[in-house]
């Protein structure tokens, strides 16, 4: 046999698929959970549809969840992402949702897992996967998968409510929500739909726990020139945030509606030791919740451990909850975050 000079090049580096998101399920079908290729990873109780896991490339978790949060099913979960429907708090007063536990009850329903779908960027001229494949399939695989994102689809609908959910609410609706992790940023989306023949009103709320070193060396900012409601005054007092950056240094409850508020929404920057660690960006969700229990608060929450947690968490929670959005028959509410780690705002 003749040993010929050129061989074919190595397996290895001919051009392929990249690896592609993996989703599994927990052994007992509680939770799903997608990992990138790149390492980054989320994970979704089906009970409230309740992001409880948020880790980048290198496994840091960039959620807070209590060490005492319930995740059987048995109450909301204290941290992570619960979502608020129809119902912001409580409303006495609102004939609709009065007679609704607190936050509504899509953070106590089970969800329905819809599926997944995954997506990566196309390869141009000045993208770094069309840069490898000039030198190096491999790189170009590579470089494709860092630019990958998984979805995962979760339903709600009125016909798989609790009896006691559909007696206290009873309206036709369609729940849709998604939530997308990409290399360095998670979205979080809601679609409702009235699918009722009467018009019903509603509040919604991403109730976002973010993980931070040290509260206080955590500041705020994007919140400048804002009209807010102070919740920790008797009585609750309407204010103008008049410091470009807001510090926590007690117990904090605040809803923020931001100057200049559009679908293009102003971004919400966290920062650590003034450097930035999340931009949060908003799509129809007018206002903002910052929340820290402190000191008193959080002693006096059987689920929020430990009791000194208070200082690695806080709360920017966009929704829509300043007003009653109104729905008719037919309509459909969208609203959208997403937070993006560092001080990234495209």
């Amino acid at each position: 046999m003749v040993d010929r000079a050129r061989k074919p090049s190595a397996l290895a580096t001919t051009p392929g698929l990249p690896p592609q998101p993996q989703v599994a399920f927990s052994s007992d079908n509680s939770s799903v959970t997608a990992t990138l290729p790149t390492g980054e990873s989320v994970s979704v109780l089906l009970y409230g549809a309740t992001v409880v896991s948020w880790k980048d490339k290198n496994g840091d978790e960039k959620l807070w969840l209590s060490e005492a949060a319930k995740l059987d099913g048995s109450k909301p979960v204290r941290g992570g992402i619960p979502l608020v429907f129809p119902v912001f708090g409580t409303a006495p007063d609102h004939a609709q949702t009065k007679s609704l536990p607190q936050h509504g009850f899509a953070r106590s329903s089970r969800w329905e897992f819809l599926g997944k779908s995954t997506s990566e960027s196309t390869p141009t001229p000045t993208t770094p996967a069309f840069a490898a494949t000039a030198t190096s399939a491999a790189g170009a695989v590579a470089a494709a998968a860092a630019d990958m994102s998984v979805k995962l689809d979760f339903g709600l609908s009125s016909s798989s409510l609790s009896e006691d959910a559909r007696q206290k609410w009873p309206y036709a609706f369609n729940a849709i929500y998604s939530v997308t992790l990409n290399t360095d940023s998670l979205t979080t989306n809601l679609v409702v739909t009235n699918d009722d023949e009467r018009s019903w009103e509603c509040q919604v709320l991403m109730h976002t726990y973010l993980r931070v070193d040290d509260i206080t060396t955590t500041s705020i900012t994007g919140l400048s020139s804002a009209s807010y409601i102070d919740k920790t005054t008797s009585p609750i007092s309407t204010n103008t945030q008049t410091s470009p950056v807001l510090t926590i240094s007690s117990e904090t409850d605040r809803v923020y509606t931001p100057a200049g508020d559009s679908p293009a929404s102003v971004p919400i920057t966290v920062l650590s030791n003034d450097k930035p660690k999340f931009t949060v960006l908003r799509d129809n969700l007018s206002n903002v919740v910052v929340w820290n229990p402190w000191i008193e608060k959080a002693k006096g929450m059987a689920d929020f451990e430990p009791k000194e947690g208070y200082k690695n968490m806080l709360c920017v929670e966009p929704g829509a909850v300043g007003t009653w959005q109104v729905l008719e028959p037919g309509d459909a509410l969208e609203g959208a975050q997403t937070i993006v780690l560092g001080g990234k705002t495209e």
